[in-house]
């Protein structure tokens, strides 16, 4: 990005890619050559060229169309004009397994065919087992409204349900599900969540943040048992043209579903076949524990950045300050729009937070905190602040996830000053469209998940995900560089970004992120030959088009690991 690139990745060049010029001379053989295409390199210059050269999955040439001379490959490629660029880096995603009784709702555009998905997944199992899914949004239904209690009890009345809504923060259970969960109209909302009533008080069956009153109820599954879904689902990513991810939340216990241990399982059989993955685990203990969770983070004997450039361990992550706005209950300065005295809800209290910050830090772990309404932004900055001036460390890169609502200027000035970086969902604006409206009024609803007060501003340092909101790298570019909601309002034009930029922090800014930007997230020479063709130049067509574009190959380590039919 033209106003940040220099500052946070510019010593990266000329150091880190010495003997460019040799290794262009050589020629010989290669393993894949691609030709008459836009290379777009994503370099300092963000140099653009014809042809790039692969051998032992890495790049070993980049210039003009002469290199498919120069070198005799094992396979060529004519682009025939098509656009290369560096894989996607999606620093926020989820890719979990998913059990036997999930049901995958985040193409249902209808309560009724929600319920019929219940209906069958509830034969299916058979009268008494649990039914669970993900991925349903009000938004996208031709009902507009959630599901409910009554909604699940007609689809599946033998059988306790819970559906969580996408973006995981709210989810809905049936009378069954609100029976074993012994919640009824006298239960008082939990720590940290909110149990939605009905008009009679009675529990409608949603309840925001503490979903895990009801899945603490769910049969547990074994880790095998959902390991090929978990391959089906880093696998698919692929096609999106993801070459690497941050998978948001892990456990250090290897005994449970989506621990470290079942990744590294993973990857040793089927690696090479997959995206490059970076996985966050969560703080081994709850709030007040900061001891008992430091003593198990040594225990797993791993911290920030051990492993090798296929699976290595991320930051610390799944340690949210507060909810989401899918819920809603991020943690607002401000009162909700409509909702006088509703403010959301805080995970921690600054006496709780600090001292977990403080001893994953003294351990050596990055930081990777959930932090969402500008309440919960500030408490976690000021605990940020505290540790790193009691035990300072120089490029400790610790980040804030979403960020959703612009906090005060003396946070925004401390995490300048401190370099406490943001890992931003530009795709929010354009799919939480209808939460914002209904949650955020004036500048706060404008600049929700801003991307240029940032970066212009305060020369914060931004790196692009998905949260699985969806999860393709084409919504997130087309809000970052529209700044459109769904229904084709624009909200804080200002805040929009060139296309240059919205590259950048999908690619070589994710890879900063995870300490790997001297190995890959552009197209230069000794770098991991990790990137996508796609069908038309995203420099030159209309956002629209950038919208609903396909990739058409994905390329990891110089290996074709998907192309389009």
């Amino acid at each position: 990005m033209e106003f940040s690139r220099r500052k946070f990745l510019g010593a990266v060049g000329a150091a880190s890619l010495s003997g460019v010029s040799r290794l262009q001379a050589q020629g010989g053989s290669a393993d894949l050559v691609l030709f008459n295409g836009k290379i777009v390199t994503v370099d300092d210059a963000f140099s653009i060229r014809q042809a790039i050269v692969i051998k032992d999955g890495r790049i070993v040439a980049v210039g003009g169309n002469e290199l498919r001379n120069q070198y005799s490959a094992a396979r060529t490629i004519d682009l025939h004009g098509r656009m290369v660029m560096p894989g996607f880096h999606d620093t926020h995603i989820h890719l979990g397994g998913h059990s036997r009784r999930y049901i995958d709702l985040n193409d249902t555009t209808s309560l009724a065919e929600l319920k019929e998905q219940v209906r069958e997944k509830a034969i299916e199992l058979g009268p008494g087992e649990w039914v669970t899914g993900a991925g349903w949004d009000e938004y996208h239904f031709t009902e507009q409204r959630k599901p409910l209690r009554k909604d699940l009890d007609a689809a599946a009345p033998n059988n306790p349900v819970v559906l969580t809504r996408a973006g995981g923060h709210s989810s809905v259970g049936n009378s069954k599900a609100l029976e074993l969960a012994d919640i009824n109209k006298a239960t008082p909302d939990p720590p940290r969540g909110l149990i939605e009533k009905d008009a009679d008080g009675a529990p409608n069956g949603v309840i925001r943040e503490r979903s895990d009153l009801y899945t603490r109820l769910v049969p547990r599954d074994k880790p095998a048992e959902v390991r090929d879904s978990l391959l089906k689902n880093v696998s698919d990513q692929l096609k999106l043209g993801i070459t690497s991810v941050i998978e948001a939340g892990s456990s250090v216990d290897p005994n449970v579903v989506g621990s470290y241990a079942e990744w590294e399982l993973l990857y040793q059989k089927h690696g090479t076949e997959l995206p490059r993955a970076s996985i966050q685990v969560g703080y081994p203990s709850p709030a007040g524990e900061a001891k008992a969770g430091a003593a198990k983070l040594k225990e797993f004997g791993k911290k920030t950045g051990d492993g090798n450039d296929r699976l290595r361990v991320g930051s610390i992550g799944e340690m949210a300050a507060d909810g989401g706005f899918t819920g809603p209950t991020a943690w607002s300065l401000q009162d909700y729009k409509g909702q006088p005295g509703f403010r959301g809800r805080a995970f921690f209290t600054p006496e709780e937070i600090l001292p977990n910050i403080e001893e994953g830090h003294k351990l050596g772990w990055q930081f990777g905190i959930h932090a969402i309404g500008d309440a919960a932004i500030a408490m976690t900055v000021d605990a940020l602040d505290a540790v790193l001036q009691k035990y300072p460390r120089n490029d400790h890169r610790h980040y804030l996830c979403h960020f959703t609502v612009l906090p005060p200027d003396r946070t925004m000035q401390i995490m300048a000053k401190d370099k406490i970086l943001i890992a931003q969902q530009p795709n929010f604006t354009y799919n939480l469209e209808g939460r914002y409206v209904e949650t955020l009024e004036g500048n706060r609803l404008n600049t929700n998940n801003a991307l240029t007060t940032p970066i212009k501003k305060y020369g914060i340092f931004m790196a692009f995900g998905s949260d699985n909101l969806p999860i393709g790298p084409m919504v997130g570019l087309y809000a970052a560089v529209t700044r459109k909601g769904e229904s084709g309002k624009v909200y804080g034009a200002a805040e929009a970004v060139s296309m240059k930029d919205a590259i950048t922090m999908y690619t070589r800014s994710g890879a900063f992120l995870t300490r790997e930007e001297k190995i890959k997230g552009t197209l230069e020479v000794g770098k991991l030959a990790d990137m996508i063709v796609l069908p038309e130049d995203l420099l030159n067509v209309s956002p629209e088009k950038v919208l609903n574009m396909k990739v058409d190959m994905t390329i990891v380590g110089g290996k074709v690991l998907y192309e389009r039919v």
